[in-house]
Parts: structure tokens; sequence; C-alpha cells
């Protein structure tokens, strides 16, 4: 350990004081000063509790979650708030230290809660009050670059998203768009009965049924991120889906999820298996001659057309009141099939480029995260 430094108990240095309740009729939204909860500021109020800067820690709720305030202000019940002697500590300093030990792992209970004989318990090493600024100095300086080089990578990683989810707009023209039919959902589908179908239903389909092999059973969990990817593995017997097949699943079927996280959307892929699906989810099976599955799935998700249509006739949020007749009625733009080939290909391309940017970006934060971790661990072994 470096000279001057000393190895001492948290409960040696700083003191956690319990925060106190606030009537509702002392919070208002344009209050002086802050009022904090377990994470972070969560009201406003012309009262103040402590009339010098401090830290809060969570104390129940976001246990061991951590927050700085260099102001009057008011913690609430579920906190503590820092008191130390200035003479020999920088709060800042203090701020850093605690962020270190993890406070939030000590937590316990179903609503989680921390006692402060815990924190008090962890091992700090502390040097004197010159050392403990020059290190803050230091710790400011580099943190400010780092936040601000992961407010640029977050920006990029929301333009990323954005490029993709303003695809139609900018891969086609309101004047172009303007020459295609418009038709429904229930018009381009196969011309045969059930082409636009939900899973059996009640008694058809018992959990109890489901075996460790046989014939896959679709559900929500197959449409994650807008993709087909295999989730919990469901099986029934070749026997229950001789009474099950008419809800079969065939390759190039669009699945919406019409229960739990609506309004997710897949393509059934090339490869897949035979196949049922629940009644979580919404089947169509198109006339491929009209309108080609990545056409729709597309359309589905990002039209602005589609969009208004369900914001309009959905009940409640945009994507809770999904059902069948709903999806059936949706208009659909529609361009000649060698349009919307061009448009899928287009979209794959663009797709694939999003996901490209967001590894880059999501890659960034994750070397700007270690580096602050890294800083930190320097900073207080006496590295730095």
């Amino acid at each position: 350990m470096k000279n001057g430094w000393k190895q001492v108990g948290v409960g040696d240095i700083l003191q956690l004081e319990y925060g106190k309740p606030l009537d509702d009729e002392d919070r208002k939204p344009d209050g002086h000063f802050p009022v904090y909860g377990a994470n972070g500021e969560k009201d406003r109020t012309d009262k103040f509790y402590c009339d010098k800067a401090s830290i809060i820690v969570g104390r129940k709720g976001s246990a061991g979650e951590i927050n700085l305030t260099e102001e009057k202000f008011w913690p609430l019940d579920v906190t503590y708030f820092v008191t130390f002697d200035d003479q020999q500590y920088d709060l800042r300093f203090l701020y850093y230290l605690l962020t270190t030990l993890e406070l939030t792992k000590l937590a316990r209970g179903v609503k989680p809660g921390i006692n402060r004989n815990e924190v008090y318990s962890q091992v700090a090493r502390v040097p004197p009050l010159p050392e403990q600024q020059r290190i803050v100095g230091l710790l400011d300086e580099a943190f400010d670059g780092i936040a601000s080089a992961k407010s640029n990578a977050e920006k990029n990683l929301q333009n990323a998203r954005a490029l993709f989810s303003a695809g139609f707009g900018g891969l086609t023209s309101h004047s172009e768009q303007r020459h295609w039919p418009r038709l429904t959902v229930a018009q381009v589908a196969a011309p045969k009965k059930g082409s636009i179908r939900t899973g059996p239903f009640g008694s058809q389909l018992l959990h109890s049924e489901f075996v460790g092999e046989g014939i896959a059973v679709l559900g929500i969990d197959n449409a994650v991120a807008n993709e087909f990817r295999w989730g919990k593995r469901r099986f029934i017997t070749p026997e229950k889906y001789q009474q099950l097949k008419r809800y079969r699943v065939n390759s190039g079927d669009v699945l919406i999820t019409i229960m739990g996280t609506c309004g997710r959307c897949a393509i059934v892929p090339a490869d897949i298996p035979t196949a049922i699906n629940t009644k979580h989810l919404c089947c169509i099976t198109l006339d491929q001659s009209k309108c080609l599955p990545g056409y729709l799935h597309a359309y589905f998700l990002y039209h602005p057309l589609a969009q208004e249509f369900l914001a309009k006739h959905a009940k409640g949020a945009i994507m809770e009141g999904l059902n069948m007749g709903l999806i059936q009625a949706l208009p659909v733009l529609l361009p000649p099939l060698e349009r919307q080939r061009e448009l899928v290909t287009a979209l794959d391309s663009l797709k694939q480029e999003t996901q490209r940017l967001e590894s880059i970006y999501r890659q960034k934060l994750a070397v700007l995260d270690a580096l602050k971790k890294s800083l930190l661990h320097q900073a207080f072994t006496g590295q730095l």
C-alpha cells in the first residue's frame, strides 16, 4: 500500500443516515429542491431535509444504487444519505469509493433492502485528503471524456436503428406509392379456408399433452425482435398432430403475436420442420403471386399506413388489442411483385448494415464501461 494510505472499514469514514417520508402536499413539480428516492430524483419540493451536498444510497427497492447531490435536498425514507468529516474526506472521492463497492450485491429480501451495518463492514483504502482531491480531479476529467464518448455512441446506435425503421420512407416516394393498389391482408392471403388463422383453443391443446419430441408447437417466443427464433421447445405426438393439422404452419407464413407482447412479427423460415401454431399467434399464408412474405413483414412493422391503422383501431395502446379481424382488415399498399422483391432486398441489406453498426456501437459502449471500471480500480489501489 502506498505511503499515507490506510485500510479501514467504511463505517470509520462515513455514516449512513435514514431518510424521511415527505407528505404528498409538500411535493411540487416546480419545487426548489430535489426529492430523492432509492434510484435518483423522484420529485421536487420547496422544503429540504439536508442543507449540504451528500451521497444518496438506496435503502429499499433499488437498494445499493448511488446518487450524488450537490445542493439542498430531501431524502425519502427508502434511502440513506451520507454524512462525513469534510476536513478529512472529499465528497466526490467517497462517491467514487462507494461506486467501487458494488453495494447492490448486499441487497436482501423480496423487496431488496440493505442493512447499513453490512455497508460499514466493507473494507476501503483511503489516502490523505490532498491525494483524494488529486484522484478526484483525474477521475472527473477522464469520466467527462468517457461520458461524452458514450453519449456519442448511444446517439449513433439510435441513429442506426432509426435508419432501418425509416426504410420504407427512404426507399419509396409518396408519388410512387400513389400508384399502388390498396388491398387488405385478407385479399392478399391465399385463396383457401384458414389462410389467416390462430392456433387451437381450450381443450384442443393442453400443456399436459406436450411431449419431449415430435411435432413442434410454435408460440410467441418464436417471434423475438421481429425475427423467427427457436424459443421454448414444445412438441405434440404425431397422433395429436393429425387432430390439429389444420393449424399447420408453413415455410413463408407470416406470424404476428396477438397475446402477451402483441405486434411482434416473423416469417417462418424455409427449413422449418412440421409444426403448428398456438392461439397466441396469428398465422398468415399469403398468395405469393400477389404479396411476398418479406414485403408484408416489413410493411406491417414499418409502413405509416399500417401503423396509423393499428393506432386507430386497436383497443388501448397500439399493440394491446390485436385480433384476427383487425389483421384481416389491415390495408396493404401493394406494388408489383418485382418492386416488392427490390424493396425486400434493399431492406435486407439495410438491416444487415444496421446490425453491423449496432454491433460496433455496442462494442464501443462495452469498452468505455470497462475503461471506467479499470480507472476506478486503479484509483482505489493507489495506481492512478
